[in-house]
């Protein structure tokens, strides 16, 4: 146990390697400690430590391993006889041997150290094939219609185990997000949304005039006076009925004639399908939706807007997250 000290003998490679190996684990242990001697008094670096004394058998050995002086060595070596009540190591001639106690840990030590390592170790590796898990989506309607069929396909193929959970949206409320109970959602970013949430843009919309076929607004060129003068089946958006449609046709001096109010894209559509209504709902978002019917672009200059994917820092570096975040936006870019 003790030929690091005498021989020299182990290649420079494999030193170097055992020595990066050690310092790894030993900056895992520091992270740990942290938490676990605020809680409870312990320092899991005295694992680490205790784990190279007992494979070194040497204070010096252990000390090259961990690159720490000979002197920190033996003050650590100090504290580990006080917390474990044995001396561990012992002077035999001119070297140490461990005591029975030190052998009945060594083991136990060693493999309570690889766990930690295994533990905090950033994950790798993925098998698809294997993954076991549902996931929670929350979105407004029309997005399911348009990309889950895709998307379900995309994931039954490469994990077949993952279930996908479809929520609506009623609201914009972060809250869902930050407990865990959605993984992922999709939605215009707004100043209320939590400010630690990460998004990534899926693609640009922008709202549109549906009619239903054979609609006296459906041929001809499109005004804003035609637009204003029909009878419109209004979308309350959170209560709200009044949006930057209302407010650039006031700055024309004109406004729009609502016969109905609904608090979504899908009950709009099916209104304007079946009467002369007209609906005002996102292009991409409620494509599938408004499919059979006629639409127009708007006679307004309103700006386009990104729909964007959210999900919380808490599963931001979790694979299987990042695996089906990348598979919905592959999907919603049309590759």
């Amino acid at each position: 146990m003790r030929w690091c000290e005498q021989s020299g003998s182990m290649p420079h490679m494999a030193e170097d390697a055992l020595v990066a190996h050690y310092s790894c684990i030993k900056r895992y242990a520091s992270r740990v400690s942290c938490y676990l001697w605020g809680m409870a008094g312990l320092d899991l670096n005295l694992l680490v430590t205790l784990d190279v004394l007992l494979a070194e058998g040497s204070v010096v050995g252990a000390a090259r391993r961990l690159q720490l002086s000979a002197s920190a060595m033996s003050r650590a070596l100090a504290r580990l006889r006080k917390v474990t009540g044995d001396p561990l190591l012992v002077r035999a001639g001119r070297g140490l041997v461990p005591t029975p106690r030190a052998l009945e840990l060594r083991d136990r030590v060693r493999g309570v150290v690889n766990d930690a390592e295994a533990v905090l170790r950033p994950a790798m590796k993925l098998d698809l094939k294997a993954l076991s898990r549902v996931f929670t989506i929350r979105s407004s309607e029309g997005f399911v219609e348009n990309f889950g069929p895709r998307l379900i396909a995309h994931v039954a193929t490469e994990a077949p185990g993952v279930r996908l959970w479809f929520l609506p949206k009623p609201d914009k409320d972060s809250l869902p997000l930050r407990d865990g109970t959605v993984d992922l959602e999709t939605g215009v970013i707004e100043p209320s949304m939590g400010p630690e949430l990460r998004t990534v843009g899926l693609f640009r919309d922008r709202l549109v005039g549906v009619v239903r076929r054979g609609h006296p607004l459906s041929k001809g060129r499109m005004t804003a006076e035609k637009y204003a003068a029909g009878v419109h089946v209004m979308i309350a958006r959170r209560g709200l009925q009044m949006g930057s449609i209302d407010e650039s046709l006031e700055k024309l001096g004109l406004a729009r004639n609502g016969a109905a109010i609904v608090s979504g894209f899908s009950p709009a559509i099916a209104l304007a399908r079946a009467s002369d209504l007209i609906a005002t709902v996102p292009e991409r978002h409620t494509g599938s939706l408004c499919e059979g019917m006629h639409r127009f672009t708007l006679p307004l200059h309103l700006p386009d807007f990104t729909i964007s994917l959210f999900w919380h820092p808490r599963v931001d570096a979790d694979l299987s997250h990042r695996w089906l975040r990348s598979r919905i936006l592959d999907i919603c870019s049309g590759n």
